[in-house]
Formats: C-alpha cells, sequence, structure tokens
C-alpha cells in the first residue's frame, strides 16, 4: 500500500474514534493495513459522540433498542461498514472485527442467516417435543430423559437465536455454555440408553459427574478466563466421546433394531457437518456465512434423531410391558 493511502486510512480510523462513542475498543482483528503486515487496531472512543448526541432520543425509541441496540452500538456497525469499504477500494480482502466478519443487519438481527437458522433449528425442536408427547407414553423408560434432552436443546437452540440477534458477552456465553449442555446431555442420554437402564445407580454416578464437569467449565470461563481455544478443546473431546460410544452401540444393535440406523446417520451427518466450522470465508452477501451454513443443515438432522428416539422408546415400552406380562 502506498504511504499516502496508508495515512489516509490512518487519519480516517482517528476519525472514526471521535464518532464512536464510551470506553470500548473498535478491534480490527485481520488485514494487512500496514505495508509491514497484519496490523491490530484498538481506538480508544471518545466518551463524546457529536453523531450519538442528535439522534440518540430518536434512536432508543426505535425497534433497535428492543434488542439492546444501543446509539453506540450502531455508530460502531456504520465504521465497520465504513472501513470494510477502505479495504476493499484498496484490494484487500475483507478484514474481520473482534475475529468475527462483518455482516449486514437486517431489522435488529446482526447475524440474520444464523439468527433464522437457529430459530428453526428450535422451532423442530419444540415441533418434535410435541409429537414426542403425543405419541410415547410418560411409562415409557426413556421418557423423563429425552423429553428432558429436549428441553435443553430448545434452550442452547434460543439462546443460539439471541447471540446472533445482538452479540454481547452475556448472550455469547449463554450459547456457548448452553451448547455445551447439548453435548453433555447427549452423552448422558447415551449412558441411560446402554447402560443406565439396566444399572440406574450407574447412570445416577455418570450424571453427578457431568454436572460436576459443567460445573467446573463453567465457573473457569466465568470466574477465571474466557478461554475460547479451551472451550473449543473441550466441547470437540466431549463430543467425540459423545460420537464414539453412540455409533459403537449403533453398530453392535443395527441388526436387531433397524430403527437404530436413524441414530447413525444422524452420528455421522453431524460429524461430517461439523467440517463446515473448518471453512473460514467472508459471508455471501453479506449474510451467509459457513456458520450459518451448518446451522441451517443441521434442521433436517434434529428432526431425524428425535424421530429415532421416538422410536426407541416405543420399542423400549413395548419391551418393558411384554417383561411385565410374563412376570
Amino acid at each position: 500500500m502506498h504511504t499516502n493511502t496508508y495515512f489516509s486510512l490512518m487519519y480516517m480510523f482517528y476519525h472514526l474514534s471521535y464518532i464512536l462513542a464510551g470506553s470500548q475498543h473498535f478491534e480490527i482483528s485481520s488485514g494487512p493495513l500496514h505495508p509491514a503486515g497484519p496490523l491490530s487496531l484498538h481506538l480508544s472512543l471518545s466518551p463524546i459522540c457529536p453523531l450519538c448526541a442528535s439522534h440518540d432520543k430518536e434512536f432508543t425509541r426505535s425497534h433497535f433498542s428492543v434488542s439492546g441496540w444501543t446509539c453506540q452500538d450502531d455508530c460502531k456497525y456504520e465504521c465497520m461498514w465504513v472501513t470494510v469499504g477502505l479495504y476493499l477500494k484498496e484490494g484487500h480482502r475483507v478484514p474481520q472485527f473482534h475475529g468475527k466478519w462483518p455482516f449486514s443487519r437486517f431489522l435488529f438481527f446482526q447475524e440474520p442467516a444464523s439468527a433464522m437458522a437457529s430459530f428453526l433449528n428450535g422451532l423442530a425442536s419444540l415441533v418434535m417435543l410435541c409429537r414426542y408427547h403425543t405419541s410415547v407414553p410418560a411409562s415409557s423408560p426413556m421418557y423423563p430423559t429425552c423429553v428432558a434432552f429436549a428441553w435443553v436443546s430448545l434452550n442452547a437452540w434460543f439462546w443460539s437465536t439471541v447471540f446472533h440477534t445482538k452479540d454481547t458477552d452475556l448472550t455469547e456465553k449463554m450459547d456457548y455454555f448452553c451448547a455445551s449442555t447439548v453435548i453433555l446431555h447427549s452423552v448422558y442420554l447415551c449412558c441411560v440408553r446402554t447402560v443406565g437402564l439396566q444399572h440406574p445407580a450407574v447412570a445416577s454416578a455418570f450424571r453427578a459427574l457431568l454436572l460436576l464437569m459443567l460445573t467446573a467449565h463453567v465457573s473457569y470461563l466465568s470466574l477465571v478466563h474466557f478461554d475460547y481455544g479451551y472451550n473449543l478443546a473441550a466441547n470437540v473431546a466431549i463430543g467425540l466421546v459423545n460420537v464414539v460410544w453412540w455409533l459403537a452401540w449403533c453398530l453392535r444393535n443395527q441388526r436387531r433394531l433397524p430403527h437404530v440406523r436413524k441414530c447413525m446417520v444422524v452420528v455421522l451427518l453431524l460429524q461430517g457437518l461439523s467440517l463446515l466450522e473448518l471453512l473460514d470465508f467472508p459471508p455471501f452477501f453479506w449474510v451467509l456465512d459457513a456458520h450459518a451454513i451448518w446451522h441451517i443443515s443441521t434442521i433436517p438432522v434434529h428432526i431425524l434423531f428425535f424421530s429415532f428416539l421416538e422410536d426407541d422408546s416405543l420399542y423400549l415400552l413395548k419391551e418393558s410391558e411384554a417383561k411385565f406380562k410374563l412376570d
């Protein structure tokens, strides 16, 4: 980049710092801004925002304030697009801000595609929960565990929708923590199905262990250090245990229980679709990125898994009734 262009960009960034209000930081986390290499730029924001002073009252009455958007957030959003425009004008790749790609806001949705996909996943979970309630009697051995898993999943998709609507420290943590809860509950669901029905004490002890692990995980990230790398590693490790356990059980029982093949498909699909998270590209039309595509692709997978839980619960109910008659 030519020296004049570099100083023009720097002047623009410092000018933007006066528009942005508060004491937070505006961080560009990638992009070759300086000829010597990438620059991570932190701008200390002015406590006075001339733009905010003129429209703050009008802004707070708008639909944005309902979802937590403030005048300062709106200023940062507008400045982000000015920065993106400068990068593209100089022929550079799209920069990331705080490690995230820029997204075009729709109404008050910060990441509209991911928010809508999360909502549809939650809706699918709710529909399948209602169907499970209708078709499976409460006397089925797996009924309480399956219903609890459905509510845990529904809660996770609720917070995912909220997080992609407005990214804050609270919504980010709730999204991450609830996602971890779903993975751990899936492991517990597998434990109950494979071991717990015959040995309830083992399932109870394992549940206590998982709750302790979740408490330690959340406490560390909340009170000590919010480490993204550790959170990812922990979820991947538990996820692998979940996959191996479910898949081993499915392979052992697929001939005897034909509906188990649904579970096998779900496990394999989730593993394959998770590779989408490894892709990293600017969002298509500033809306659709790899994470949004992953969320969209999981909607039918959740429906198939709940279909498996329904079939399996009805099978276990039939089996328990047959044993009761023999006794």
